[in-house]
């Protein structure tokens, strides 16, 4: 079998399981749309409601937007970013059924309780802005799934470059590479400057391996900047909006030219500033447009019967808009240096027709192979940065995930191509005792801790991990929801009693003025929103609010505190643990913390699984 049939094959499978997982998460949003009451849903973060509605206008894109207001359970973590599709709905005092409008919209931004959605023109916004008891939730997302599928059959019928690429990561034929000395860097060590080199030499791929801590990011900006020595413009993606922002950041502090295409996660003027829609409004000749497109508005809704030169007026007034918006569009991305997007925005209509030499692709252990592809068309080379042993793209069909779709891209080109992998070892983050079991269980031993952090902690002669038993309490899990989880309330009352504890010794004024600060983590979403609720009800810790936060190990990812409690949950007689078995995750939960590990958990019924065996006697010899 040739390179070409076996590579166009696995992703021909590939297609069948995207097309499985795309059939299960379809069902699985409209069965709980159907059963779930809409009070879960709002409890979950997927609803708003009600909602209050505020201004409509045009954006500087032409789209008609209007911003709705959340107006209780403020508290609530969502799930509304950039992008996202949404539905309207409202709901009579009187009648139990929700009532859906018959368009769909799409989240533009979200800035605290405020959101603006981006509706179609015919989407009878007067009907929106007259209805009692208006809601806004989220929409089954139609979108990814095509341009996933595009992207694969693009990849499987591709010639030219793309195909070469295809076959090259599903065989061991060896990628290609420049030969030139080592170049130095003052500011990176070791393994961060070979592995910026490696991302010189490599013609083809190359892979920057970052264990939690190690400074994958800084390698990633300066690999970036080298780049743009040797390349006029580079496409940098990632599979999450937050992703694309932190990146984005980081190169705009080196002073990088960056056009963000889509909107931040988090509404700052600085993350704004970058963004594509802010620059667009800023161009000088933006007004001239904007008046034009107002022209063209007016025009339709004054239109006169029988005005023969009703389409000669809007049609020259058309394309003088087109001809202004070209214009606007080549300057901009003519100064930009680094155009940023989500994987899946890299399909955006502005980046019709664009090719670069080399695409990097952050946090690529935790997208899916076929959103990977959708950007590789427009590109001659790849880099690809994360650790796949840390949080792995989710798949919601365990059909799907069995047969293979959760293998990314990343972890494929590792296998294949080791010699293209560069593993960051030196870290940055944690005491020396935290780091060790995730180096030694996930890393070979190979990261070490450097010199500054290995014995950093709070207290003297602290044991940096700790593992409370809480087999000895009376109350078990609860199972509250098919899709909600589960919820430990005697473990939460622990946690937080551990916490203050702790707190007492290390001194009120301390916490302040130091700003130690905490994070407590669950693997479940019940669990982390009970905590939550305990801790705004807990009098002693109303001074520290804002030095603790409270969420599931993906709220966690890439985050770091000087404290770090986690709890477990699970608790029961058979040793069930179920996704607490995918122990990338734990990975993540416990390398967050930089001086102190605090784990709560049921010993007999997590020591029935190996790894947390394992875990159980680490700690315990430390103490």
């Amino acid at each position: 079998m040739n390179q070409t049939t076996s590579s166009t094959q696995a992703l021909q499978q590939q297609r069948l399981l995207l097309q499985l997982e795309y059939h299960s998460e379809k069902e699985a949003f409209q069965r709980q749309t159907e059963e779930q009451g809409l009070l879960r849903k709002v409890k979950r973060g997927d609803a708003w409601w009600p909602v209050r509605t505020g201004n409509t206008y045009y954006n500087s894109l032409n789209q008609l937007a209007i911003e709705v207001y959340r107006t209780t359970d403020t508290d609530i973590e969502h799930n509304f970013e950039f992008g996202k599709p949404i539905a309207f709905f409202y709901k009579e005092a009187d009648d139990a059924k929700i009532h859906y409008f018959s368009f769909t919209g799409t989240v533009s931004y979200v800035d605290g309780d405020r959101m603006v959605c981006i509706v179609p023109e015919n989407g009878r916004l007067t009907d929106l802005q007259n209805v009692h008891n208006l809601g806004v939730q989220l929409s089954f997302d139609e979108t990814s799934y095509r341009l996933m599928m595009e992207a694969l059959d693009r990849t499987i019928k591709a010639k030219g470059r793309l195909a070469y690429l295809r076959d090259l990561f599903y065989s061991r034929q060896k990628p290609e590479t420049f030969v030139f000395p080592p170049m130095h860097f003052p500011y990176l060590n070791q393994t961060q400057e070979q592995a910026v080199n490696e991302v010189l030499r490599a013609k083809d791929v190359a892979i920057v391996h970052g264990p939690p801590g190690t400074g994958k990011t800084t390698t990633l900006v300066e690999a970036i900047r080298e780049t743009l020595m040797r390349e006029n413009q580079v496409l940098v993606c990632a599979q999450s909006n937050m992703a694309v922002d932190w990146i984005s950041e980081k190169l705009v502090d080196r002073g990088i030219n960056v056009l963000r295409i889509g909107n931040p996660t988090r509404v700052n003027d600085k993350m704004l500033s970058f963004t594509y829609e802010r620059r667009f409004e800023s161009h000088p000749d933006y007004p001239q447009l904007w008046a034009i497109r107002k022209a063209i508005r007016d025009l339709r809704k004054n239109r006169k019967r029988g005005d023969e030169k009703f389409h000669q007026k809007v049609e020259s007034l058309k394309s003088r808009a087109t001809e202004l918006e070209i214009r606007i569009n080549n300057e901009l991305f003519a100064e930009a240096r680094v155009i940023a997007s989500t994987l899946v925005g890299s399909a955006n209509r502005l980046l019709e027709g664009q090719k670069f030499g080399t695409l990097f692709i952050d946090e690529a252990a935790q997208a899916l192979e076929a959103a990977c592809w959708i950007p590789i068309r427009r590109v001659s080379r790849i880099v690809l940065a994360g650790d796949h042993c840390q949080l792995p793209p989710t798949v919601k069909s365990i059909a799907a995930l069995k047969a293979g779709l959760g293998k990314t891209l990343m972890e494929r080109i590792v296998e294949m191509h080791p010699e293209s992998v560069t593993l960051l070892k030196m870290q940055y983050r944690m005491n020396e005792d935290i780091m060790r079991f995730s180096s030694n269980y996930f890393y070979n031993g190979q990261v070490e801790s450097a010199p500054e952090v290995k014995y950093r902690s709070i207290l003297d002669l602290d044991i940096p991990m700790e593992w409370l038993d809480t087999s000895t309490l009376e109350e078990k899990e609860q199972f509250i929801g098919e899709s909600f989880g589960r919820i430990n309330k005697a473990e939460a009352e622990l946690t937080l009693d551990t916490l203050q504890q702790y707190f007492e010794r290390i001194g009120k004024q301390r916490l302040l003025d130091e700003r130690i600060d905490v994070g407590i983590i669950s693997p479940y979403r019940a669990q982390v929103q009970y905590l939550r609720r305990l801790l705004m009800k807990w009098e002693f810790f109303k001074p520290f609010r804002r030095q603790i936060s409270v969420n599931t190990v993906d709220g966690f990812q890439g985050q770091e505190r000087d404290i770090i409690v986690i709890s477990l949950v699970r608790s029961n007689d058979e040793g069930q643990i179920g996704f607490l078995r995918d122990l990338r995750r734990m990975n993540v939960a416990i390398t967050r913390a930089r001086m102190k590990l605090i784990i709560l958990g049921n010993v007999e019924t997590m020591t029935k699984h190996p790894f947390y065996r394992q875990l159980w006697h680490f700690i315990h010899n430390l103490a």
